[in-house]
Formats: C-alpha cells, structure tokens, sequence
C-alpha cells in the first residue's frame, strides 16, 4: 500500500498526449499507465490486516491538518542518476515542501498504526518509465524538460492497494481523504 496526491483527469489527460508519442521510442523502457499516474507520499510494503483501520483513521486526521496547496510537475528527473537511471519522470518543483510535509505525516501516521514504512529520503516527483538495469537518460531528461509542465491544487489524499493482476500491478484506491476537512466520526 501506498499514499499518494493524484494529478487530476485534465492533467493526466494532456500529460498522456506528450508521453503517447513517446512510448515507442524506447522499447527498452515500462512506461508507466496513465491511469496510475501519482505523487507518492509514503510506501508501506505490507499492512496485516486489522492495521488498515487504524492506519486510515491516522492518515483521516493527517489530511485534516494539511491544508490544500498548489503543486507543479515538470522539468525531467531520474534515480538514481541519469548515467544509468532505473525510474524517469518529471520533477515537483512547486509544492514538493508541502509534499515533504505531507510525507513526514503520512509515514509517521504509519508508524503509529503499527505499519512499517519505507524510510528512505522523499524526493516528490511523477514516474513516467522504469527500467530495470539502468539506462543513459540524457535525452530523456532534455525531452521532459521540454514539457510544458502541469499545476493544480492537492486538495485529497488517498490510500493505494497494489496488486498484482498476473500482467503487472495495478492500483485501487482503498481510501480517500480530504485535504483541510475534519475527521467526521460515523459514531458521534
């Protein structure tokens, strides 16, 4: 599982009429689907069940204290280098402090449900291809730093289930929060 911001339709939308193009020219590289497209703001490689409750309600109250805020993607990026990349996407160059922010809370909201979470430092960005050995992603990067670049308000945090389909992993999402909205108890 998996918490993310989602860019929204219009974005993923245009964003896919610059990569589609694209797609074909290096085989060599798994593009990343549209439909799957996100910010990832912590990762959680296994939550036992009975944990999900409590990591929703945790993550319920981080959105409630993050007020909506604006985000930018543009401009290529790579890890872990582009002398021998093994993911390429587009960077977070406004909004990613909220993002971190946002990271912090999440992983900590994790933490506290009992959930390990992975702990490696957050860099904000949008995966658009994988590659498994590594691959010279220059010209990548000189192509997506010719993107436009894409801006919208976060205003919703959401829980992601990956699974694996038996042709890959596919997204659900599980949960979903609203940025700056209080936690309404079903119970009260």
């Amino acid at each position: 599982m998996f918490t993310a911001v989602l860019p929204p339709r219009e974005v993923v939308q245009e964003l896919d009429g610059y990569v589609a193009p694209r797609r074909e020219a290096d085989r060599e590289l798994r593009w990343t689907r549209p439909e799957g497209w996100h910010l990832t703001t912590s990762f959680m490689g296994h939550v036992a069940v009975g944990r999900d409750e409590y990591l929703e309600d945790n993550l319920g109250e981080v959105a409630a204290r993050t007020r909506p805020f604006e985000v930018r993607i543009g401009g290529g990026i790579s890890f872990p280098h582009p002398a021998k990349a093994r993911i390429i996407g587009l960077g977070v160059p406004v909004g990613h402090e909220e993002l971190a922010a946002l990271s912090f809370h999440c992983r900590s909201a994790a933490s506290r449900a009992g959930v390990e979470v992975d702990g490696s430092r957050f860099v904000g960005h949008l995966t658009l291809a994988r590659h498994n050995r590594g691959v010279q992603a220059t010209r990548w990067l000189t192509v997506l730093d010719s993107f436009p670049g894409w801006s919208w308000t976060a205003d919703e945090l959401v829980l992601i289930e990956s699974r694996n389909t038996g042709f890959g992993f596919g997204y659900e999402v599980t949960a979903r929060f609203r940025l700056g909205e209080p936690v309404v108890d079903p119970y009260a």
